[in-house]
Parts: structure tokens; sequence; C-alpha cells
């Protein structure tokens, strides 16, 4: 998209299934996970550049040996710098004894990181302090194996002041106010109170302490843990975790709002966010490849042992539409098709604003991400220009000329890459308005291609957040080519609302759409309406979430789509350039009819799948009235 927006964040998990020797002998390598877990956050880098971090178990240590690894990076490249670091221990023992590369058991009892249970994560600092200690995997110790607790995850929490509550109420006292440390804290007390029923029934029974430990580990009930932890969670979150002694699980929301997606044979129990990913690292096709359920945890037991158990009641499947569009990468099959079909819904409404006139209009796209929706409103067009050529010649079938066959028949869509993503301008320029004139060239263009003072130019994006880019640079660049109109195609619906489950969109002064709302509500005298909605905002402030009604659609309500589109392309359009600007807006029934099996879209439609979400729009709506800049969660 034209404007940069943080976003999810991934998670690799990986569970060997069969000793490390198993993997020496058959694949030459004892590291086997290593490389894979590589892999796999490596194919998923798009989901997060603020910092990774990776950690592992060995399973059946001796008391007395570390049996827990972690490391996290916030280097410019986290993902190689986290693994440089790993490998550099296995160098120093190839340089030292490389015969002891092949030896599975030394290396495990020996190297740190050598362990059968991994996980990774990548990490999107969407608010708050982006610091090393902010990456997962988070750790909560104990000397107890079976209490120890290790997790990461894609998630964000609406109701962190509730959970919170919670958590004093129990008698803990967190040390920050952040939804990893209430979901991390949360797992972590039933976790502790299964261990304490587990010591007490197998005590009775007249087991000694170390014997307890063992039979601790081997009934640990990880879904009755989950069930009791997830109890008021309101929030879309994919979460893995380990237990110190090896059980582990990835669970997913009950509205199913994160994806999470799984592999498993008879030698590893392997998931992560994307599809691709798994289907690359492991090289498996795609129906092999299963979904985790909204509201299930994939559970793996240390002794292999794999199940998909519900954790909490799943709600309306409303997974994050946003993956299909733009976060997600593309090369995923089913994300693909679904983008270019948004692309392909799009040519009825473009054709209308260039008067059908593909002589003289020129289409092209913002890279990189539009790329895929791009190719489906090409094919679009030329499923239209067929028709035009089919009639063309039906109707002058009986006095067709060559000339008029020529003509017909070399009549195509002007297709031609005209935005090129040039470099990312660096902060050490100081000065606002040196800086805006650097930002202007982010992108530059290929001349030459447009007639000038005669074509139009449509330029597809697959989203318009704020619309800076748009008007600062991309706007402007195009307006040098000479076009007489330049029209602006989002293959989203207009951004309206703030996400609250983990994309960094949770301001309403961000949204241009809110922007153009607020500035046709004050054009046609209609200011009382945003008093209005601030003051039944502020009068459920304090109201449970479930009872909470989103007011803020109502400052939308007066105003059709096209009538926001028509101002957005004011706001967006600089003084200066002298080709008219039009917007084009993706509608909902189409993103639905283009992605049926995704309904998750509450930035465009304000219908929330939590009944926190409710309570965050509104907060960001009174922030705005308030002047905070501010995030409307914890």
């Amino acid at each position: 998209m034209s404007d940069s927006i943080k976003h999810e964040c991934g998670i690799a998990f990986i569970r060997l299934l069969k000793p490390l020797s198993f993997y020496q002998e058959k694949y030459g390598t004892s590291l086997y996970g290593l490389n894979k877990l590589y892999l796999l956050m490596e194919k998923q880098h798009n989901r997060g550049q603020d910092g990774a971090g990776i950690a592992t178990i060995k399973l059946d240590i001796k008391p007395g040996n570390r049996y827990i690894s972690r490391y996290r990076s916030m280097e410019k490249n986290a993902v190689q710098d986290i693994f440089s670091y790993v490998m550099k221990k296995f160098a120093a023992v190839e340089k030292e004894n490389p015969a002891l590369l092949k030896d599975a058991n030394w290396l495990k009892e020996n190297i740190s990181f050598t362990g059968e249970v991994l996980l990774g994560h990548l990490r999107y600092g969407t608010h708050g302090n982006n610091s090393v200690e902010a990456c997962h995997p988070f750790l909560r110790q104990n000397n107890w194996m079976t209490r120890n607790l290790v997790i990461a995850g894609n998630f964000n929490m609406t109701n962190v002041d509730e959970l919170l509550q919670q958590l004093y109420d129990l008698g803990q006292h967190p040390k920050e106010q952040a939804d990893t440390v209430t979901v991390l804290e949360k797992i972590g007390h039933f976790l502790d109170d299964e261990n304490q029923e587990l010591f007490d029934h197998f005590k009775k029974e007249g087991h000694g302490n170390a014997e307890i430990s063992h039979l601790i580990a081997q009934h640990l009930d990880v879904g009755k843990i989950l069930r009791k932890s997830a109890k008021t969670w309101d929030g879309g979150y994919t979460i893995s975790g380990i237990f110190g002694h090896g059980d582990a699980f990835i669970l997913r929301d009950p509205a199913g709002i994160r994806p999470a997606f799984y592999y498993q044979d008879d030698e590893v129990v392997v998931a992560a966010s994307e599809r691709p990913a798994l289907q690359t690292a492991f090289n498996i096709k795609i129906g092999q490849v299963k979904e985790i359920k909204p509201g299930h945890a994939l559970i793996i037991k240390k002794d292999g042992t794999v199940t998909e158990e519900m954790f909490t009641e799943p709600v309306e499947k409303k997974s994050c539409s946003f993956e299909r569009i733009y976060f997600s990468r593309g090369s995923d099959a089913d994300i693909y098709k679904e983008r270019k079909k948004l692309g392909q819904l799009l040519c009825d409404k473009i054709l209308e604003h260039v008067n059908h006139d593909l002589e003289h209009t020129v289409f092209s796209y913002i890279p990189n991400t539009a790329e895929v929706a791009f190719y489906g409103m090409v094919e679009g067009l030329h499923t239209y220009n067929r028709k035009i050529q089919r009639d063309a010649l039906i109707n002058s079938r009986h006095n067709l000329t060559d000339e008029d066959l020529d003509r017909i028949l070399k009549t195509t869509p002007r297709v031609e890459k005209l935005a090129i993503k040039d470099v990312k301008m660096r902060t050490f320029i100081t000065q606002d308005a040196d800086r805006s004139d650097m930002v202007s060239h982010v992108y530059d263009t290929t001349y030459g291609l447009i007639k000038r003072d005669v074509d139009t130019l449509v330029a597809l994006d697959d989203s318009i957040v704020r619309g800076t880019t748009l008007k600062q640079s991309i706007l402007r660049i195009f307006d040098r080519l000479g076009p007489v109109k330049i029209v602006i195609v989002s293959s989203a619906p207009q951004i309206r609302y703030p996400d609250c489950y983990g994309i960094d969109m949770s301001r309403m002064g961000e949204f241009v759409a809110f922007e153009a709302a607020i500035k046709l509500l004050k054009e046609r005298g209609m200011d009382q309406l945003i008093h209005d909605v601030y003051a039944k905002c502020k009068a459920q402030a304090n109201a449970p979430k479930e009872e909470v009604i989103n007011h803020v659609k109502e400052i939308y309500a007066p105003f059709t789509p096209e009538e926001i589109s028509a101002k957005i392309a004011q706001i967006i359009t600089p003084p200066e350039i002298g080709a008219k600007v039009e917007v084009i807006y993706q509608t909902l029934e189409n993103l639905h009819e283009a992605c049926p099996n995704h309904l998750g879209d509450w930035y465009f439609s304000g219908d929330y799948p939590t009944p926190g979400g409710n309570k965050v729009v509104n907060r960001a709506f009174m922030n705005w009235m308030e002047g905070k800049n501010a995030r409307a969660y914890v």
C-alpha cells in the first residue's frame, strides 16, 4: 500500500517427534530443527521487521543442566542476527572438533539451542516501547520444570484493564500494563494451579517428590489450563506456548481473527501464521496444511501425542480480510486468487470513470502489494475489450474493410508500470520542509508513456489509509506526466474505523475517510452530530463492553460512499497539480464476494467481532475529540 502501516506479528513453531540422532542420520544434520525454523521465519519476514526472537527447549535433560535457550534481537535484519548468533556456537565446535557436529547426543548435552521444541517470533511493534524486552518469546521461569512457560504470539487484547484487575484479584502484581504480560501471567497462574493440584494428588498417593515431577509432566491437562486462562480474553490472537518439560500448544481466538496453520507427520509437528511458509519449508502440498479451528488449540504433549481441543466456544468466524488484501504474502494459492478477484470486481466502476475510453486511458498500479490485484483488473479489462471487439465485428460484418478489422483488433487496454518505488528516505533530514521534499521522491515514474493533455491515468492501490503518500508524492509525480485526469483505485473499501486486534491503525484522525466525513458534516452545517456522537460515547465509557454500541457509525451515516470518496479526492489532491483527481474504492459487497471465507471487515464496516471492539472505537473517537494522540486500548 502507498501508506506504510505496521501490522500483524508472525509465529513459527516446530516440534521434532524423533530424537536428534534421527535427523542427523536421515538429513545429515543435527540442526534440522534450527534450519527449518530459520526458513519458516525468513518466509514470514513480511510479518515483522521491528524485532524477532527464538526459544528452544530440550527434552529429558538431567537436573542441573540448562534446557531452555532464548535469544532476541532488534537488529535491522533480526532473523539473520539471531541465527548468526546461534550458529557461531556450532562453528566453534566445527573448528575445534568437526566430528562432534555429527554427534547429536553430545550437541544436545553441551550446546544451547539444540532442543526438540522450537519457537520463533517476528515482531511488528505497533505501539509502546520498541525495545528488545518487548520482543517475544517471553519467559516465566521457575525451578520446577513443569512450571516454566514460554509464549509468543500474534495477538492484541482489547480488555487489558479488565484482565489486569483479575490478576490483582488473584494476588498478583504484574510489572507492567501490557497484554503480553497479562496473557503470560494468566496462563502462568493456572499452570501453577494445575501443578499444585497434581502435586497434592500424587503426594496423597504416597509418591516421592522426584517421582511426582515426572507424574505431573505426564498428567498436566493443557486444555484445562487454556480454558481457564482464556475465559475472559477479548481480542484477536494466535498464541503459541511451551511448558518447560515439553508440552506445547498453539491456540486461536474464537472468531478466527488471526491466522494459524499447521502440518503434522511422523517426524514433525509444525505451525506458522502463513500457509506458504509451511509449504516451502517442508516441501508439502497445499492439502497437507491444516488450519487451526477458531476457539481451538493444537496441543502437543511431551510424549508426542497431538490433539486439537476446543478451549473456548467458537463464535461466528470473522477472519481478518486485511490479511487477504495486504498483510499475508500473495504466494498463498487462495490469497492470490482473491486479490485477483478484488481487482477484477473494480472494472465496471473504473470503466465508468474513464467513460469506457480504453484508447485514451493508461492503467498502472502502486507497487508492490497491489500488483496481484492489478493482474485481476487487467484480466477484467481484457474481458470487456473482447466483448467490445466481438460486438463491433458482429455489427460490421457485412461491410467490414481490412482497415476496419485492423482498427478493431488492435484496440487493447494500455497497461504500463508508471510508479516505481525507489528508496526509503532516512531521517537524517531534520528540517520539516526538506524532509517533506525528500519523501516526495520515494516514488519515481516512467516518462513518455502518457499523451500529455489527452490521456487519463488509472492507478490501483491495495488500500488507502491516510492518503499522505498519495498527496506528498505519487499524485505530484503522476501529474508531471500531463494526464488530464488521475483516477486512484483502492482494491479495499474505505478504512473508517480503528483496528484493535494487532494492526497499527488505532487513531481516528489517521483515516482520510474519517477526515472526509468530518469535513462533509461541517460543510453541510451538521456539526452538532459530531458532538452528539461524542456525548453518546462518553455516556458508555464505563459501561460493560458487552453493552457498548459503536456510535461512530453515525458519523458516516449521512453520506454515500461516493460522497466520501469525492471528498477524499479533494483532500489528497495537492493544490498545485493540473490533473483532475478522482478516487474509487472497493465495495463491501465485492470484498465479501472475493474473500468469502474471511468476513472480518470491522475497519471498513465498524462491525467488530468482539464486544471490546465497540469500546475501542468509541474511545478512539473520544480521544480525537479531546485532542489526545493516544491509542484507544492498552
